[in-house]
């Protein structure tokens, strides 16, 4: 039987959730422990969670875990009433001064150097990196329909818990970024972007503007990403697809010369 212990640390990424036979509907949740390793919780019915359970990110939680079955290392699987949240979400101010000093330490070169370690030693399976350029942001129409297997799943429920108000929305979009790393012989990659933030954003902005929502999208999640923000993705692997990455989340403090030269990881044969 997998031995429980108590983490805590900051969490970083929150996934938009799908459907799954373990939970109803599941997010994938990336953190950050304060002894400065990743922390990969997977399955997390978020909605399901009782209100003093449903953390938001870049706070502080203390979680009460077992080490998943999940052979990515940093996976670890949440115990029933196993979270405690332990502070407000960190400040953003002085150019999210307090969330870059528990991120940066984490920053990868680039997802090229990622994919070459993780292909060597089997990890890590999660990081972050700051892209050389980002190209553009792709999206592309889905179904906007779930399939009859997974409305079952939805319509099932979860076995602690009350089922939400509302059925998950299924995104009749693939959000996707096109973008190069800084390093010679990067060809470039086109990674699927799976940000909560950016599904609900999508959501919202559907409502208020109608057809008309693409502009504002673009604006925030292609223009300003690219020419304001000091856009940085999180990423991981697909537990069923082992050697697929994608952008788990976003990381966009204000983009300043001071924050690009504070920390410049370089590449690991340099360093």
């Amino acid at each position: 039987m997998p031995q429980r212990e108590t983490k805590k640390a900051l969490i970083v990424v929150r996934t938009y959730p799908t459907p799954a036979k373990k939970g109803a509907e599941v997010s994938c949740t990336a953190a950050i422990t304060n002894e400065g390793e990743w922390l990969r919780l997977f399955p997390v019915p978020w909605r399901y969670l009782a209100a003093e359970e449903q953390f938001r990110r870049y706070q502080w939680v203390e979680v009460t875990v077992e080490k998943a079955s999940d052979p990515r290392p940093e996976s670890y699987k949440l115990t029933q009433n196993g979270i405690r949240i332990v502070s407000a979400p960190l400040s953003t101010d002085n150019g999210w001064q307090l969330r870059r000093e528990i991120v940066e330490p984490m920053r990868a070169h680039c997802l090229c150097c990622l994919v070459k370690k993780r292909d060597a030693d089997g990890h890590p399976t999660l990081g972050v990196f700051r892209p050389k350029t980002i190209e553009r942001l792709i999206i592309t129409p889905d179904d906007p329909n779930w399939t009859q297997a997974q409305i079952e799943i939805l319509t099932q429920g979860h076995l602690f818990a009350e089922q939400p108000k509302q059925q998950l929305e299924k995104l009749p979009y693939i959000f996707q970024y096109r973008f190069l790393c800084d390093e010679p012989d990067c060809k470039g990659h086109t990674l699927k972007c799976t940000d909560w933030e950016m599904a609900e954003s999508w959501r919202s902005w559907r409502d208020r503007y109608g057809d008309k929502w693409e502009q504002k999208f673009r604006q925030r999640f292609e223009t300003e990403m690219i020419e304001k923000l000091d856009t940085h993705f999180f990423v991981g692997t697909v537990k069923a697809h082992p050697n697929k990455w994608i952008i788990v989340g976003l990381f966009y403090p204000p983009h300043t010369v001071q924050a690009r030269l504070r920390f410049s990881p370089l590449p690991p044969e340099q360093s």
